[in-house]
């Protein structure tokens, strides 16, 4: 007799397999008359023909076998080559789309970072720059404020901004937040006034950062998605250093025409300038296609389609495929119950999803990362009394690396894996950190050798984050939860995420006053060790596996998988301590091929 939760997970795996090709297994004829139907209820009866070459490919690219198709002509042949033996040999329309997507999550991290070099300057002409207990916890209440909006109001937002702007509005409307709201930041006179700007600026922090990287999946072909998934965090990184850029280059500018702080204004407002770009710019791109056919337009979808496609053929192949898969979601969404983000934490596949990404965004802020981002500057001016020059010139070194160290995750993290990079930084991470707290217990009058262990020990947490942490959050959950709650899941995710760095930035500076800088480094080092035991014990790989397995994967009992991973001990420690190489490892899932069928 099944248990329960072998009939949840059956019932789960069956919805998934319908959605990985809802095309399997329709004949021949009633494929080419539901094809008919389509074009002919959509207004696309002059790509009819197209369409159905379109549709019988989507049906075989599981398995490859396109010789079979015999109404496909050496043409179409050739771009469905090509597809796979050039797959970065793509269309100009798309590429800039990418550059558009990029120059967005830029403009995310430059709003992040900017506030680094400002934070030496505001504070002291806000009246809130001493070491009292009040002045502190406001000095991280203004700093914090962007997060605190992106989780209480900028992330509920996306949905219902995307509903009515479509992808490419929404960027358009968020950048504009984030343009205002940098030159509203630099105009202002007081902290509260200060904190109102930045709150305001999470407003448009949260729907970008869970937008950007939906349009961009949507748009991209399957073979590359993967790839430019991640670019988002590598491109955040990227704007991370061009805040600091901003902040050295803008250092030493001063006060004219009566403007008190006419330094920190300009790096407050110079983040306004990527912003501006991605307004210009990002009408110029297609819309989602996936995105227009859900509001019904699919003449204009096919015209998307075939500005981000090789070969009209890849553009029909896609714009059918995408036409069932929501058909098939809109069966699920009818079927399921009227709240279907609580589905998130009562279906079992759905609930180990859930864990897997809040341990993952949980674990990005607080593996202490952040505290870097936006406070080093201070850390190293306190650290060895140090100019103000010097210290962002030690910001810059951490962006420079945090960018840099982000490449190599571009080639091993659909190989060495989503897990495995985590659960080899996370160590590495906790050292360097306690090596950065620790360096506060050497002398004062060692100033030079103070200033060089914090800077080695900062540098090197960045070269181990970057590949990791830095990455895996964001690629993991967008692969994690089943399609038909992707969008909620993601929107979950976004918030825990903002959620905790908010908890991060508005703690600071009063936890390195009561626990010292020692404690407080060695207080983030400690979460890297307990995310490393919660990474080895709960979270499952994801790496190269396809929707039915991700669904195998996440219908695994987590007890049972614990369990495993328990048993397993032994065998890492002989296999990667020992190297040796007759260690036998147990195998974790077994994929039934009968679930689903009935």
């Amino acid at each position: 007799m099944k248990e329960a939760g072998e009939d949840d997970a059956a019932l789960e795996h069956s919805v998934n397999v319908r959605l990985a090709n809802p095309l399997l297994g329709v004949p021949f004829d009633k494929l080419q008359e539901d094809v008919n139907e389509f074009s002919a209820t959509h207004g696309l009866e002059e790509y009819r023909e197209l369409l159905f070459k379109g549709a019988l490919c989507a049906q075989a690219q599981a398995t490859g076998d396109y010789d079979s198709i015999t109404v496909l002509n050496e043409e179409d042949r050739q771009a469905l080559r090509d597809e796979k033996q050039h797959r970065w040999r793509q269309p100009i329309q798309l590429y800039w789309l990418c550059v558009c997507c990029s120059v967005a999550a830029a403009v995310q991290g430059a709003d992040e970072t900017v506030i680094n070099g400002a934070l030496l300057f505001f504070p002291e002409q806000f009246n809130i720059g001493s070491n009292s207990d009040r002045d502190q916890w406001l000095t991280g209440l203004v700093a914090s404020a962007p997060y605190i909006g992106c989780a209480f109001i900028g992330c509920w937002l996306t949905q219902p901004l995307n509903a009515v702007f479509g992808r490419r509005g929404t960027i358009f409307v968020t950048s504009f937040v984030s343009f205002a709201s940098c030159i509203w930041q630099a105009c202002t006179n007081t902290w509260w006034h200060m904190f109102i700007a930045r709150l305001v600026l999470g407003l448009g922090i949260g729907p970008k950062s869970a937008t950007v990287p939906m349009f961009s999946a949507e748009c991209t072909p399957p073979l590359i998605r993967g790839a430019l998934t991640m670019q988002w965090q590598t491109w955040t990184a990227f704007g991370i250093m061009l805040g600091y850029v901003a902040d050295l280059v803008l250092y030493h500018v001063g006060d004219s025409g009566g403007i008190r702080g006419l330094n920190w204004r300009l790096m407050m407002g110079s983040a306004a300038i990527p912003a501006l770009f991605v307004m210009a710019q990002i009408y110029f791109c297609p819309e989602s296609p996936r995105w227009l056919m859900k509001k019904g337009k699919y003449r204009r979808a096919m015209r998307s389609f075939l500005r981000l496609r090789n070969s009209p053929l890849l553009a029909a192949r896609d714009l059918y495929f995408a036409y069932c898969l929501l058909v098939e979601e809109e069966k699920i969404r009818k079927s399921r119950g009227p709240f279907p983000f609580l589905e998130l934490f009562t279906v079992p596949r759905n609930l180990r999803a859930t864990i897997g990404a809040t341990i993952v965004m949980f674990g990005q802020q607080f593996c202490g990362v952040n505290v870097i981002a936006y406070y080093s500057s201070n850390i190293i001016k306190k650290v060895a009394n140090t100019s103000d020059t010097n210290a962002l010139l030690g910001s810059f070194g951490f962006g420079v690396l945090n960018f840099l160290f982000a490449i190599p995750a571009w080639y091993t993290i659909d190989t060495f894996g989503r897990r495995n990079l985590l659960l080899v930084t996370l160590p590495f991470m906790a050292l360097f950190l306690l090596i950065t707290g620790f360096s506060f217990w050497i002398p004062d009058d060692q100033s030079n050798a103070k200033l060089g262990v914090v800077l080695f020990g900062i540098m090197a947490y960045a070269c181990f984050y970057s590949p990791g942490f830095g990455p895996v959050p964001f690629t993991y959950c967008a692969e994690a939860f089943p399609l038909y709650i992707r969008e909620l899941g993601m929107t979950y995710a976004t918030v825990v995420l903002w959620f905790f760095n908010s908890v991060l930035a508005i703690t600071w500076f009063r936890m390195q006053e009561v626990m010292k800088p020692q404690g407080a480094f060695g207080w983030y080092a400690a979460w890297c060790m307990i995310l490393w035991v919660l990474t080895f014990f709960l979270l499952p790989e994801t790496k190269a596996l396809t929707l039915e397995e991700l669904d195998i994967v996440f219908s695994m009992p987590t007890k049972k998988h614990a369990g495993y991973q328990w048993r397993m001990l032994p065998y890492y420690f002989k296999r990667h301590f020992l190297f040796q190489k007759s260690a036998r490892k147990e195998q974790l899932y077994t994929v039934d091929n009968s679930i689903g069928k009935a």
